[in-house]
């Protein structure tokens, strides 16, 4: 199954870099249909200008954004050398608070070619 979602134009290079290897996500009714296997096409957000395909290698579930940047390596994100304020803040200028108590949160392991 291939799955459609924004991604804006600093993830969107460096997921192509090769250097982003778990995207954030909620765990919202859409996000909960993806399976490991399935393709996500990544479309650049906001100029549309360009797509990624990558196959879904993983998912992990957490209840709090703060206790998956707890588990997985701020590397893996390409946040290396990061706070986990900075990761706090920048997770929460795209998401609220009240959609992560909502959905909980949602790391996919991805793998571009």
């Amino acid at each position: 199954m291939i799955h459609k979602m924004g991604l804006y134009s600093e993830h969107f290079q460096s997921i192509k870099e090769g250097k982003k290897k778990v995207e954030v996500r909620l765990n919202d009714e859409k996000r909960r249909k993806i399976k490991v296997g399935d393709t996500i096409e990544f479309i650049k957000v906001p100029e549309q200008d360009g797509t990624l395909l990558v196959q879904v290698a993983g998912l992990k579930k957490y209840d709090t954004f703060k206790a998956m940047y707890e588990d997985i390596p701020f590397k893996d994100f390409d946040c290396e050398g990061w706070t986990m304020e900075e990761m706090l803040y920048g997770t929460y200028e795209i998401y609220s608070s009240e959609q992560e108590k909502h959905w909980g949160a949602l790391a996919v392991t991805i793998h571009y070619s």
